[in-house]
């Protein structure tokens, strides 16, 4: 029986089938599903059965032969990973006969096999070795006089891991892993028979092949050829904990392996519900930040930005903390404070913070990094009643591999077309061994131009699915609807002069959508961050629900979150006009809820937004910041605008981080400190008690108040730890309608009741392009690097992206005699950077991009000022900008150094707290 958790290898894939077949394996019955293979149902029914190639992660392949059986009526030895069960089939696993075969094969690979087991990084968790001892191999009769593979060289050009072909013994499991977990196809044998070795594509170090640094051959290998280097430095791991991906919202499952408090590597779960046993180079590999120099671990405080750090027991600095926001209060008004949540935190910890803010400051001036996200998705799909997602893949196509990259790639073997909507021609349009129907390249900005053609396209062609509206959506909207995308303004023909992409293609894709089976959409901030990001989640929801693709597996409405635990800050309450549960403030019922669970009158009215909190710290009304985990400066855009902000403001107080507290971030703060709690906890760094619980003397919370204020929480009472350890993984909402969670939204009717069709007429962006800035730029990520990178950078991730560059189009580049490795000014109405030049045909004619990993790169400092009009959220992918070949850095690149530096120093020359601090 599977348990969550469980670490049993069943050796074939689990399958699924309407009729259980039954059989007999070493005189005891088993009944699995049809299809299910010999190898499976044995070791499922307790009865091993010896095995090198075969892996339940990895379809079946069978040249290993050790796990030959005997089947009664049936000649020949076969093996029991390729053989399907059939009822009333006779299985023996075990006979002198077997024994024989099986030790035969085994001396067979020892006799081109390395004996250095006792000094081997796998020793201890050697699946060559185990098969050693199972088969009873007891010696070696062919010798090493003759021809063999141990004096071949290792690869040790990755990072992370290291490639060793003498202890390869050709099982294919690393190469049938890149095919079918990954999807990259980076690896294939090369050389027939005894020549045959593991290959990275054409023979080249792993470093500058293909390969994309998962981890999934490495995970795959049964010996020690592909071995982790933190492996071969530190030994193997004594014990594991089960952890959830410090980066991005796929929210993949890991299995921390440890020697007492150090990490010795990071595997991806098994039975992970979001990743499947997988995971990116990320999540894999660059968990060193967690115990990198520059993280601090231990509190902080100064009185000016001009000051060197001091560093101070944590009781110091709470009540420091804390006699600061009283006394700015008391000087300029309640509302002069305020906090911003992390979504990289626990539920708990983000929680009490919200709380921290509308309890003890008394104001609603709590927001969350959603805000220049994805805050746009949480408005509009509650306004359209699609509260959420369907269950799905998670991921983003070139920023993020697991789940819809994964599923994005693998698409094709299984029968799926791919549409890619995307300004870049990015990876998955067109590459070796994945190519989409259709890419509509569009130009930045004109998003709800094109999904108001695709509806069109859907209306006028009739391919509504007109059974589901009538039972599941209102009438009188979906009319309304209906009438305004069937206006010929709206027609491909009519939208491809604003949107770049030709009508054939814009209708052929309409119709796939429409007429192929299940179809999902998954969409990133490419959607979200424009001026009219809320009304493109509205046209993609109305999209979802016309066609009917909503309410069961491999449909839906799928955001792609950016951060591990964004839904979770969003839950906690961190909007300022949300309470936990979304729950308006300005409900009299629902204040009465908190006040009551919490003991203290609330604030009525919606409270600042980030953007609003620098607008009034600039102003001279907002003079106080409790920062949870977050490097605000560094992810906002106008970047100068944000920093003098914090500067006039006076105090910024970056709270509790939740993993490594970025150096740059501490420039501008009043007080600094990493509780180092949670799953980093024992990383480095004292643990102090109630350092987490957020500021002693202005509020009296505890993680036991997020337990006992779940009352006030629909969406979240059905959860507990104990249920959480038991299931393994919970979709939310889990409540008493719910009491396992929920895979699936919308299954019967959405949260609203009747689906609600919205209308979304197209408004051009306010950032338009001129002969004086004749470009838009926009922006994104890339595999290697996360966010503002205060992670990935202090990695060896670096090792592939080590600078932002800027993407220009060969036409573009050729007009202003621009060259790849060229430095080039980029200037815009907010301001002007300097990046290298990659010049490249992903980009279109007048568009270029870049990303934002690296702070001296300066990308936010000429992004505007525009934003989303129903939620703020900042218009990063569309500034127009001019290029031109530069010289030297811009005057912003050369300030920042200086006062980086400066601000480095200051940091270096901090005062040390006393030796009984924090105790």
């Amino acid at each position: 029986m599977h348990t969550p958790h469980d670490q049993t290898d069943y050796g074939t894939p689990q399958r699924h089938a309407d009729v259980d077949v039954t059989l007999e394996i070493d005189g005891c019955a088993v009944t699995v599903p049809a299809g299910t293979s010999v190898m499976r149902a044995a070791i499922g029914a307790g009865i091993n059965v010896p095995k090198l190639c075969a892996t339940d992660s990895l379809e079946p392949f069978g040249s290993c032969r050790l796990c030959l059986v005997e089947i009664e009526g049936r000649r020949g030895y076969p093996a029991s990973c390729t053989t399907p069960v059939e009822a009333g089939m006779k299985v023996r696993t075990q006979s002198g006969r077997l024994q024989t075969l099986r030790r035969n094969v085994m001396e067979l690979y020892i006799s081109d096999h390395p004996l250095d087991c006792l000094t081997c990084p796998a020793n201890g968790d050697c699946e060559l070795q185990d098969m050693a001892g199972v088969t009873g191999l007891r010696e070696v009769r062919y010798g090493y006089a003759g021809q063999n593979h141990l004096q071949e060289q290792k690869d040790e050009s990755n990072p992370y891991f290291t490639y060793d072909p003498s202890k390869c013994i050709v099982c294919n499991r690393c190469v049938r892993a890149c095919e079918e977990t990954q999807g990259t196809f980076a690896l294939t044998i090369a050389g027939r028979g005894f020549d045959s070795r593991v290959a990275a594509s054409e023979s080249q170090p792993f470093m500058d092949s293909e390969c994309v640094s998962c981890g999934a051959c490495v995970a795959a290998c049964p010996t020690a050829t592909l071995q982790e280097k933190s492996v071969v430095m530190l030994g193997q791991a004594e014990h594991a904990v089960v952890t959830t991906c410090a980066y991005c919202g796929v929210g993949c499952s890991l299995r921390a392996e440890m020697k007492g408090n150090e990490v010795v590597r990071m595997v991806p779960q098994r039975d992970g519900e979001a990743n499947a046993g997988h995971a990116c180079v990320k999540g894999r590999f660059a968990w060193g930040y967690a115990t990198h120099r520059d993280r601090i671990t231990k509190p902080m405080i100064r009185a000016k930005i001009t000051d060197p750090w001091r560093e101070v027991s944590w009781d110091e600095a709470i009540r420091y903390a804390a006699s600061e926001f009283r006394r700015i209060q008391e000087k300029y008004g309640r509302d002069s404070i305020g906090g911003i949540t992390s979504s990289r935190c626990t539920n708990e910890e983000t929680y009490l913070v919200q709380k921290l803010v509308r309890a003890a400051f008394g104001n609603n001036n709590v927001d969350t990094c959603a805000r220049v996200c994805h805050s746009p998705t949480g408005y509009d799909l509650r306004v359209g009643g699609q509260g959420g997602r369907d269950h799905g893949d998670r991921g983003e196509p070139d920023g993020r591999p697991s789940g819809v990259r994964l599923a994005a790639e693998a698409a094709p073997a299984r029968g799926a077309k791919l549409i890619v909507v995307d300004p870049r021609r990015i990876d998955i349009v067109d590459g070796p061994h994945v190519r989409a129907a259709h890419h509509l390249q569009l130009r930045p900005g004109t998003n709800v131009a094109l999904v108001n053609a695709l509806a069109h396209v859907i209306v006028t062609e009739g391919l509504l699915d007109e059974a589901f509206i009538a039972a599941r959506c209102e009438a009188r909207a979906f009319g309304q609807w209906r009438a305004f995308v069937a206006q010929p303004e709206n027609a491909p023909e009519a939208t491809g002069e604003v949107t770049g992409v030709a009508a054939d293609a814009v209708r052929a894709a309409a119709r796939l959508y429409a007429t192929g089976g299940n179809a999902a959409i998954y969409y990133g901030l490419g959607v979200t961050e424009h001026a009219q990001g809320s009304t493109t989640v509205m046209g993609i929801a109305n999209l979802a629900m016309a066609t009917g693709n909503i309410g069961r597996e491999g449909v839906g409405v799928n955001p792609l979150r950016g951060q591990n635990n964004v839904q979770g800050s969003c839950d906690m309450g961190s909007f300022p006009h949300e309470l936990p549960g979304y729950r308006h403030v300005g409900d009299a019922a629902t204040r009465a809820l908190f006040e009551q669970a919490w003991q203290v009158a609330l604030q009525a009215e919606p409270g600042l937004r980030i953007p609003n909190m620098f607008d009034a710290a600039l102003d001279g009304s907002f003079r106080g910041l409790y920062c949870q985990g977050r490097t605000s400066c560094r992810h906002l855009p106008e970047r100068d605008g944000e920093v003098r902000a914090r500067a006039a403001a006076g105090r910024d107080v970056p709270g509790e981080g939740r993993h490594v507290h970025e150096r740059g971030a501490a420039h501008l703060a009043g007080a600094a400190g990493d509780a180092a709690a949670g799953g980093v906890r024992g990383l480095g760094g004292d643990d102090p008690a109630g350092a987490g619980a957020g500021l002693r003397d202005g509020v009296h919370a505890s993680v036991a108040d997020h337990g006992r204020d779940r009352a006030a929480h629909a969406e979240l009472r059905g959860v507990s730890y104990a249920k959480l350890d038991a299931l393994g993984s919970i979709q939310w909402p889990c409540n008493a309608q719910a009491p396992g969670g929920t895979p699936t939204m919308h299954v019967d009717e959405f949260v609203r009741g009747l689906g609600h069709f919205v209308i979304t007429k197209f408004v051009a962006s306010p950032e338009k392009v001129t002969r004086r800035y004749p470009l838009i730029l926009t922006t994104g990520r890339i595999l290697s690097q996360y966010n503002v990178g205060a992670q990935t950078r202090r990695t060896e991730n670096s090792r592939w992206h080590d600078e932002d560059r800027l993407e220009i189009h060969p036409h573009d580049a050729q007009e202003r005699g621009i060259r790849t490795g060229d430095w080039v000014g980029i200037e815009s109405r907010a301001g002007q950077t300097v990046l290298r030049a990659k010049v490249t045909q992903r980009m279109q004619p007048g568009v270029v991009y870049t990303t934002f990993h690296f702070p001296e790169s300066g990308a936010n400092v000429i992004t505007t000022e525009s934003s989303d009009w129903a939620t703020n959220c900042p218009e990063y992918k569309v500034t127009a900008v001019q290029v031109m070949p530069v010289e030297q850095p811009s005057q912003w690149q050369r300030e920042y150094t200086r006062f980086n530096a400066q601000q480095l120093e200051l940091l270096e020359r901090r005062e040390a707290a006393p030796e009984t601090a924090g105790k």
